[in-house]
């Protein structure tokens, strides 16, 4: 049977397509982070892309392009060509800044393809240690006592530490004065050397310094405990209502071949599944989070629409 010549074509198309991806990635991927170095996100990135890296034999480079609330790495991919070589670390933030930012250059839900969740976890609430508050109602105690002086370090305008600080302050009525950094490690950094008083950064990132008494806990942002600081409560168990994790998936331009992001979405998956990779998410207080693309669209959307309302009730702008 003689197959007609645009059905031919389309099937051949298809073949092509199919091999193509089967062969992907022969050259090394981009994987770009919003953030600096030293951050959850970037903890994710390198954790996730070692794991790739090893399963496709290609590298998967960690690209951090920190600035403007990760605009600038989401614009660099959204530019990017559509052939699975540029890939980005999709994170809250994504889901706010189209209610944070009056004019993007971009529609992330329309220019970004969905490709996988990866993980979730909660931030964690410290304070420098000339802070006298040892719980969440001391430290409430004593930013009502000093409106307007206490500053609040944050990874940078719409990220999730800063979300996560102003959700605090319209929770429990409290002024904290909001200081923008580019990611969450110079946020730390200068949290260290006592230029802010409080933050809420990832576990992954301050952990070590909670352990080591350079920081202090008072509590974690999910709504449940977490088991890498089990001795720290829950803000909501003090400030009614009070609930936020950190998420983190994996984008691809728009026009990205499906084949190519389902291959990509099936080793995220795999690496989820590993014993190895669970127990390193662990470390950092996250877990697993594994989506189909078009779960993870969903979700993305979804959290879009939760935030729009946050921001708008505690009117957030960015700068």
């Amino acid at each position: 049977m003689k197959l007609p010549r645009r059905k031919f074509m389309h099937l051949a198309a298809g073949a092509a397509a199919f091999v193509w991806a089967q062969a992907y990635p022969t050259r090394p991927v981009r994987w770009i982070v919003g953030f600096a170095p030293g951050g959850g996100n970037d903890i994710v990135a390198r954790l996730v892309g070692q794991w790739l890296s090893e399963r496709t034999g290609q590298q998967f480079i960690v690209e951090n392009r920190p600035g403007a609330g990760t605009n600038i790495a989401t614009e660099a991919v959204v530019n990017a060509s559509p052939d699975g070589y540029t890939l980005l670390l999709v994170g809250l933030p994504n889901a706010s800044n189209a209610s944070l930012y009056g004019k993007l250059n971009f529609n992330f839900i329309r220019d970004i393809a969905p490709v996988a969740g990866i993980a979730r976890g909660p931030q964690v609430m410290v304070v420098i240690p000339s802070v006298p508050a040892k719980t969440v109602p001391e430290f409430i105690a004593y930013a009502k006592a000093n409106p307007g002086k206490v500053n609040m370090g944050s990874a940078g305008t719409g990220s999730v530490t800063h979300l996560a600080g102003e959700l605090f302050k319209m929770k429990a009525d409290v002024n904290l004065v909001h200081v923008p950094f580019r990611g969450n490690g110079p946020a730390l950094t200068a949290m260290l050397g006592g230029q802010v008083e409080v933050q809420f950064p990832s576990v992954a990132s301050s952990v070590e310094y909670i352990r080591t008494g350079k920081l202090r806990g008072l509590a974690v942002s999910g709504a449940m405990r977490s088991e890498v600081l089990p001795d720290l409560p829950t803000v909501g168990e003090f400030v009614p209502g009070y609930e936020i994790t950190a998420w983190f998936g994996a984008g691809a331009p728009q026009g990205t071949p499906a084949e190519v992001i389902d291959k990509i979405n099936t080793e995220i998956t795999a690496g989820l599944a590993d014993p190895k990779m669970k127990a390193r998410l662990a470390d950092f207080a996250d877990v697993p989070m594994p989506m189909t693309p078009t779960e993870f669209g969903k979700f993305i959307a979804d959290e879009t629409e939760r935030w729009v309302k946050v921001i708008r009730a505690a009117n957030i702008k960015a700068n």
